[in-house]
């Protein structure tokens, strides 16, 4: 269990603690994070291929303490990941529980190149039907590593992630851990019990690929373990209309969506059609139902068409 002490009453603190990822943004695994130490850029459709292969060796050749996980009520218990040796070779590989997605970016060429990430749920949060999205706002701590097991990051106390400012590998990897459920003690302390742990396992192309961070080399894939606490759905531009949903073209990729090409992707963009009307004021107007309005019946809502 995982405690925080909280001075005033249950609903204000968790009020503040809701609202501090707006300030309390860890920068550690922001893609802007110490990027002056790049080199040219290696191929990445190449790179990409290279990374996977490394990543697939480690899996085979590593495991986890799996068994200390087979209680249902055990989510405190540390994560440990060694070697596969002659001595343990009956043990299931981290391979064996791996669980693999496909992230598709463009690269500095436009070229649309394919990164495998892969993720191991460790323990499931009971919130299984809840996880966050890619645009949501993640409450966890964490610890990051390279394949050599040096340790380049750790966050032992929960914070506030805003999916949107972390690298892709985190902000991907994520959406598969469900959180957790919280009490308030009356001593004033939370705790959250039943939440989700795992691993996320990442190419360099999802993480900081040429540009040398403080202890991380330039490509390198990296590891998280990870304990996803609660979460927050994000509306960033307090719009009404939730980050994740700001994707009218239906790619499941808000990050790429820019109705009235104003520079502003639509979740930042508080009128996304450029007509001078704001999106809160064009999205359910005089009789609201809860539904996007649709005033001349073409098709588009209201508040991404510019001709209403």
């Amino acid at each position: 269990m995982v405690k925080l002490k909280i001075e005033h009453s249950f609903n204000q603190s968790f009020e503040l603690i809701l609202l501090s990822f707006f300030i309390l943004l860890n920068l550690s695994c922001s893609p802007d994070d110490d990027e002056d130490d790049s080199e040219p850029p290696r191929d990445y459709l190449e790179q990409s291929l290279d990374d996977d292969q490394r990543l697939i060796q480690y899996l085979k050749s590593h495991y986890y303490n799996y068994e200390d996980f087979s209680d249902i009520s055990n989510h405190e218990k540390e994560i440990i990941i060694d070697t596969i040796l002659s001595e343990n070779i009956n043990l299931k590989s981290l391979f064996d529980f791996a669980v693999s997605s496909t992230v598709t970016l463009a690269s500095s060429e436009g070229e649309l190149i394919e990164h495998k990430l892969y993720h191991v749920i460790v323990k499931d949060g009971i919130r299984i039907d809840d996880k966050p999205s890619i645009a949501d706002s993640v409450y966890l701590s964490y610890k990051g590593k390279l394949l050599d097991g040096n340790v380049f990051d750790k966050k032992e106390n929960p914070v506030w992630f805003d999916t949107a400012n972390v690298i892709r590998g985190f902000r991907y990897g994520l959406q598969y851990f469900s959180p957790g459920n919280f009490i308030q003690r009356e001593n004033g302390t939370i705790e959250f019990k039943q939440f989700g742990r795992g691993l996320i396992f990442m190419p360099s192309g999802l993480g900081y690929f040429n540009s040398a961070q403080t202890n991380i080399p330039t490509y390198s894939p990296l590891i998280f373990e990870v304990s996803v606490f609660t979460i927050n759905r994000a509306d960033h531009d307090n719009d009404g209309v939730l980050s994740i949903d700001e994707d009218p073209n239906n790619d499941g990729n808000p990050y790429n969506d820019d109705t009235d090409e104003d520079s502003i992707i639509n979740m930042y963009d508080e009128d996304d059609d450029g007509d001078g009307i704001l999106t809160k004021d064009e999205l359910d107007g005089d009789d609201p139902d809860n539904l996007p309005d649709d005033s001349n019946n073409d098709g588009i809502p209201d508040y991404l068409d510019k001709n209403t």
